[in-house]
């Protein structure tokens, strides 16, 4: 049955997606209720019209929201599946978060502190890992922090976000944007601000609102409220812990460069509490049953090495990434050959190892490697797989087996390609021998 909400639109979009019930709408677009026809999945679809954005001067902001959330893919971020468009609109295809709003919850009264903790954990977890990507939110607030059916919260609404790259010649960002309430005081102050501290200001707002059932900063003047956000002038209610006091105290601090930093905020004794670190995550659980994978593996395994992976590593670590689309910072493997026996390269994984202090699991042709402490999207994990394309010419292929990219990224350019580097065999056309 047709949705009197649905305006001009068809039920079958582009022929994959059946439009569903009418969810609700923001400024510049109506949501709806939609099933991917091939695989039967249900998403968010959120329908933005060109001719209202474009009137307002929004599609570079339109832009700027579909390049953002293709960029951080995060358990606790609202997932964009695609992006399609038509003459008259465009249309994203999101992950369907069913639990609502966090505002909703609050709007109820007080959270209980060890669930507000928890929801702040995943608010850092997230903020963090956009911050990694060179990515500020810059309008962060519950109305913007959704649920989903488990109650674990996800950011969304990347609409004012920005990029590292759009910071001035000062190293700083100056529009002036986000919810007035959550707003820090530099960017009030229209001097220019540091994105990241700013978001820090934002998530101190919002944990205070989680425990106190309230804003911290609230005048029904907006001028005296900002001169409140400006010095900083709210009062902790007395049932706040002293350790949360004093994590809101530093995470509401006026000046920016004082102001406690996620890095720090992690490290503190309240954000410690409770996280769930006796939860053991899939890629430990692979981990810990390398044996029982290899001693399945040994006969099965195949040598699928073609043509083009060998010639592409004539100098030495593998060429592919600059032939491909795939961005280089999602690059999840690199290969290399070696004339040396797979025992050293296995010896030589076991030193990178050792040094990081990673967990190890080995047999002749596999190496894995699981990092102890938490990263951005858990443990990092990295398994290491030997050919021998002749008995005395090997090509070794790592990869990404779990965590975040970007952590295992800069692991290999740091740590395993100069551990590996007077192992990797060379074209004699890269060295030729002097006459």
């Amino acid at each position: 049955m047709a949705d009197k909400n649905r305006g001009d639109q068809t039920s079958v979009l582009h022929g994959k997606y059946e439009l569903g019930r009418f969810l609700g709408h923001g400024t510049f677009a109506k949501v709806y209720h939609a099933r991917n026809l091939q695989t039967g999945k249900s998403v968010a679809m959120k329908v933005v019209g060109k001719e209202k954005v474009i009137k307002v001067g929004m599609m570079e902001q339109v832009k700027r929201e579909i390049a953002v959330m293709k960029m951080v893919k995060h358990p606790n971020i609202v997932e964009l599946h695609e992006v399609m468009a038509s003459k008259s609109k465009i249309y994203f295809a999101m992950e369907l978060v069913r639990g609502g709003e966090l505002f909703s919850k609050v709007a109820k009264g007080r959270l209980k502190e060890d669930v507000a903790r928890a929801y702040f954990q995943q608010l850092i977890s997230a903020v963090d890992f956009c911050h990694s990507r060179g990515v500020y939110h810059r309008d962060l607030k519950p109305e913007n922090l959704l649920l989903d059916d488990e109650g674990n919260l996800k950011v969304t609404d990347f609409g004012l976000s920005a990029f590292a790259e759009h910071l001035k010649q000062d190293g700083l960002l100056h529009t002036t944007c986000g919810t007035p309430a959550y707003v820090a005081p530099e960017v009030i102050g229209k001097k220019g601000y540091d994105g990241a501290k700013a978001d820090i200001w934002s998530c101190g707002v919002i944990l205070y609102v989680l425990l106190a059932g309230f804003l911290p900063f609230q005048d029904d003047n907006i001028i005296a409220m900002y001169k409140k956000i400006y010095r900083g002038d709210f009062k902790c209610p007395p049932w706040f812990s002293s350790e949360a006091r004093r994590l809101v105290t530093k995470l509401l601090d006026p000046n920016p460069n004082t102001r406690i930093t996620i890095a720090k905020i992690m490290e503190t004794s309240w954000f410690k509490k409770s996280l769930p670190t006796a939860i053991r995550t899939k890629e430990e659980m692979e981990f810990e049953s390398f044996d029982r994978e290899e001693n399945g593996a040994k006969e099965k395994r195949t040598e699928t090495l073609n043509a083009f992976h060998i010639i592409s590593l004539s100098e030495g670590f593998d060429l592919s990434p600059l032939f491909e689309e795939k961005r280089r910072e999602e690059k999840e493997e690199l290969r290399f050959a070696t004339t040396k026996p797979a025992s050293s390269v296995i010896s030589r994984l076991e030193e990178v190892a050792k040094a990081k202090k990673f967990n190890v699991k080995k047999s002749e042709s596999r190496v894995k490697l699981q990092g102890q402490e938490m990263g951005r999207k858990g443990k990092l994990a990295i398994a290491a797989e030997i050919f021998a394309i002749t008995p005395s010419f090997l090509v070794v292929e790592v990869k990404k087996d779990g965590g975040d990219t970007l952590e295992y990224n800069q692991f290999c350019s740091k740590e395993l390609r100069p551990a590996l580097k007077d192992i990797v065999w060379t074209s004699p056309a890269e060295n030729p021998t002097p006459a």
